[in-house]
């Protein structure tokens, strides 16, 4: 099995690496350099999301004489940075950092003239580093919601609709604050299908939808009587007249789907990889399914790699910790034990390196995954029904722990099997 746990972490570790968003906005850089300014204009560098830290390196080396430079990340990939400010949000739950992060990109945009650009580097997680409340709203009222998004089985987009409709600066927000200012977004994406007005909530293009569209996902959930009232009311209002936010260009830098293509290259050669699905998405259960009935229709007779892309969801019932990597992993390892034959393993990681309110990036599963949960004094199923995920996978030393990747494409996963 040390075979397999090999070769699984080297694949996880290329889909990781061909999102590295500094090699990545070099590349851009390079094909499509940026447009000159106009005399007297300035470049404003605004890097927010989990990768904020390595594009704004790479950003303030490849753009030079930049007037000012912020970038907001998380604690985990928190690093000084010569020549820029650098703040920590929360994630995934956002708090007073988070605010004050919003507001200094709010200043930051409000300082700029009509000669000027700024130039916004996006990755996955800015929804929660940095807030700004809609009027009327306080920073409580946000993070009341965002607790019960979180724990809601909602898809991201449905999330993302809803959390831009309480913003000040999501849903193009940033533009309106940014006005008359160009603005210049390299976005990479943690969003499957990469819909770039989800990626960080999107700050800098049209909102997803309307404020009676979250009020009706909401309902839908059953999370309207749960909000807050200053919520219920904001969402219940007219939807005003707002403007459409005024342009921007928007470029993709990295996705999921660049991530998987790599892992495909780095095992051709010795494993036979299929791509089963780039949207592995959905409940966490039928997730695992999906990935067991692959794997029982996989030749049993040659060595295999079956690799999956996307961003599954979690309803919590229980309160144990953990995330959707870790619980699809524990989820597998139950049905693989009565379902599969072989030698296999089935990794599942988030490319950020952090899975949930967790130190894990996510999940490993074999043969005797599952017993071993039970040989170390647990109960699997318990610990199942109690979300409680990483408890379940530490006791069978089958965590998945990378640390902070300073990178965000959603989640990868990976099953190997060879022939008896």
């Amino acid at each position: 099995m040390t075979g397999l746990l090999t070769t699984a972490k080297a694949l996880f570790q290329a889909a990781v690496d061909r999102a590295n968003p500094a090699q990545a906005l070099r590349a851009q850089l390079a094909s499509t350099p940026l447009a000159p300014l106009p005399e007297g204009g300035s470049n404003v560098l605004l890097a927010v999301g989990k990768a904020a830290v390595p594009m704004m390196r790479e950003a303030l080396k490849l753009i030079p004489g930049t007037a000012q430079a912020l970038a907001i990340t998380n604690p985990e990939n928190y690093t000084e940075i010569p020549g820029a400010t650098v703040i920590c949000g929360a994630h995934p739950v956002p708090d007073e950092n988070s605010a004050a992060a919003g507001q200094a990109a709010i200043e930051m945009a409000h300082s700029l003239g009509s000669d000027d650009r700024l130039i916004a580097l996006i990755s996955g997680g800015g929804s929660a580093l940095m807030v700004a409340p809609a009027p009327g709203l306080s920073l409580a009222d946000k993070s009341a919601v965002n607790k019960l998004l979180l724990a809601s089985g909602l898809e991201i987009n449905e999330m993302n609709l809803i959390r831009q409709q309480l913003s000040d600066t999501k849903g193009g927000g940033l533009l309106r604050h940014a006005a008359p200012a160009q603005v210049q977004a390299f976005i990479l994406s943690d969003v499957i299908g990469d819909d770039l007005r989800a990626i960080a909530s999107g700050p800098t293009v049209a909102p997803i939808g309307t404020r009676a569209q979250a009020r009706e996902i909401m309902q839908r959930a059953e999370l309207w009587d749960s909000a807050p009232e200053a919520v219920r009311n904001h969402l219940s209002a007219a939807e005003g007249a707002k403007d459409a936010p005024p342009p921007a260009t928007n470029t993709l830098i990295g996705s999921n789907r660049h991530s998987l293509k790599a892992i495909m290259a780095a095992a051709a050669e010795d494993w036979n990889p299929k791509l089963v699905s780039h949207r592995l998405v959905g409940d966490v259960s039928m997730a695992a399914e999906t990935v067991v009935a692959a794997a029982e229709a996989a030749p049993e007779d040659k060595p295999a790699a079956l690799i999956f892309g996307g961003e599954t969801t979690v309803q919590l019932r229980g309160k144990g910790l953990g995330g959707r990597n870790q619980e699809l992993a524990l989820r597998v390892a139950k049905l693989g034990a009565d379902r599969l034959n072989g030698d296999w393993l089935f990794l599942s990681g988030g490319t950020d390196g952090r899975d949930g309110p967790t130190d894990a990036a996510g999940g490993i599963a074999t043969p005797a995954t599952w017993a071993a949960i039970k040989a170390a004094g647990h109960d699997p199923d318990a610990l199942l029904a109690d979300n409680d995920s990483f408890a379940a996978l530490k006791a069978a030393d089958a965590l998945l722990i990378t640390g902070g990747t300073g990178t965000n494409v959603a989640d990868v996963q990976i099953f190997l099997r060879r022939p008896d």
